[in-house]
């Protein structure tokens, strides 16, 4: 009875695995749909702002459209006290406090942190201002998670969503157009691009390339004349001491025998020497 309690087990078992092992990737591609759904809304504004801080410098800020206005009031008398004036002003814009403000006559200018600026020359009163555009604008600002206190968690589970949906699509596809054909072409490819962007382009590309050979220049005096650096003198060549004369010692003296002709010499005898 037990023999035929472990092998039903067993069998149940194994039905469940080969249930998960065909069935893995439909559910994989279940969620993967699901998922894709979800990131739907975070995809569209991270990829508009995107787009708009790759060309900053070509469109300028387009998260803000400036304005101007005006307006003719009451001249303010001229012997109000500056801080009443002042305050006149602020009230009749509502930008709130001014980052500065100056008084000179009958001409105020008040300026604010947001770049706003309200100038009054006697009755007429100028509004120059930023306002933010309705869709781009915020999603400028949400595209940058720093210093928002709950939205930089909803970016990190954005972020691992997206982990998800690049690394579940590896797997959804089995075959020729999976990892085994034209699925790891592609991945190749969209890994190779980052990659030859770093090498042509990146920090340490453009870093080798504007390292200038450094050369002497020639520098200037007081009267605009340009002259070269010295050149360094170059050492004194080495002194080499003579090696002390060694004495000669003087030749043996032989003695010579008065009864003994001396040796004929064939070059000095006008005769030659007999044999």
């Amino acid at each position: 009875m037990a023999d035929e309690q472990v092998a039903a087990k067993v069998s149940r078992d194994s039905g469940v695995w080969l249930v998960i092992k065909k069935r893995w990737r439909a559910w994989l591609r279940a969620f993967h749909r699901d998922f894709g759904y979800l990131a739907i809304g975070f995809t569209v504004i991270y990829a508009v702002s995107g787009i708009a801080q790759n060309h900053i410098e070509d469109w300028g800020d387009v998260s803000y459209r400036n304005y101007e206005q005006t307006k003719t009031i009451k001249a303010i008398p001229d012997e109000l006290p500056d801080d009443q004036a002042i305050a006149i002003v602020t009230g009749m814009v509502d930008f709130g406090k001014p980052s500065s403000s100056f008084r000179a006559g009958d001409e105020i200018r008040l300026e604010y942190a947001n770049g706003s600026k309200v100038t009054v020359i006697g009755e007429q009163v100028t509004i120059q201002g930023r306002e933010r555009r309705a869709f781009i604008g915020v999603a400028n600002w949400l595209h940058t998670a720093r210093n928002k206190k709950g939205w930089k968690y909803v970016a990190d589970a954005f972020a691992i969503l997206l982990l998800y949906l690049a690394i579940s699509g590896i797997f959804m596809i089995k075959g020729k157009l999976g990892l085994k054909g034209r699925g790891a072409v592609l991945i190749s490819i969209g890994v190779a691009v980052p990659i030859a962007a770093v090498m042509l382009s990146g920090p340490d590309a453009r870093k080798a390339k504007a390292e200038p050979v450094e050369t002497a220049k020639p520098a200037e005096n007081d009267n605009g004349i340009k002259f070269l650096p010295p050149e360094e003198p170059e050492p004194p060549p080495t002194k080499v001491e003579p090696e002390a004369a060694k004495p000669t010692e003087p030749a043996e003296m032989k003695p010579v025998d008065p009864d003994k002709p001396a040796p004929c010499d064939p070059f000095g005898s006008m005769h030659g020497c007999k044999k």
